[in-house]
């Protein structure tokens, strides 16, 4: 990576680390579940950069979040959780889009990583992210919320923050691609 790829991963994950903060829940799911925008600027670095910017971009979110705000847990499971749910979303979203450069290849590859990252998440939640909850707060056994809850939330997390991105990226497609293709010249 030369410096400006590293000044521009520094400067999205600073922004993908304030758009955390904004988050919020939405009515009708358990209120441990927020939404926040966090996972567009690591879209757009691993548009830009490459895939490992945007993973990149998802772990010094995730660093600053946790060292900023800490965790419930003293450990940052719900960063982890938060890191691979990115993870999920941007890679699919990354690797289709390279194959279709259109706006409909965008759209399609925002339903693949939509869809990945709510399927692959429940399984998680599942297994991993909710027991660890139970076993660390001592929690009441949660696993029975993934099917009403999480995965409609995270395919809902999914379609608002594909809905923004396709805002931006109408906007920013021409950009995008003209970076991209000097960057591989």
């Amino acid at each position: 990576m030369n410096a400006k790829a590293i000044v521009s991963i520094g400067m999205l994950s600073s922004i993908a680390y304030l758009l955390m903060l904004l988050n919020f829940p939405l009515p009708l799911f358990p209120n441990f579940l927020f939404i926040d925008f966090s996972d567009i600027p690591a879209l757009i670095a691993a548009l830009i950069f490459g895939p490992m910017a945007g993973i990149l971009v998802e772990f010094f979110k995730n660093v600053l979040n946790y060292f900023m705000t800490g965790s419930q847990t003293g450990i940052p499971v719900g960063h982890i959780a938060n890191f691979l749910a990115g993870i999920l979303f941007i890679l699919p979203t990354y690797l289709l889009y390279k194959k279709l450069k259109t706006k409909k290849g965008m759209t399609l590859a925002l339903t693949l990583g939509t869809l990945t990252m709510a399927v692959i998440m429940s399984i998680l939640n599942y297994y991993f992210i909710l027991p660890a909850y139970t076993s660390l707060l001592k929690f009441p056994d949660m696993r029975n919320l993934v099917v009403p809850a999480i995965l409609p939330f995270n395919i809902l997390k999914g379609v608002i923050m594909s809905s923004i991105f396709m805002l931006l990226f109408i906007r920013m497609q021409a950009w995008i691609n003209k970076i991209t293709f000097v960057k591989n010249v």
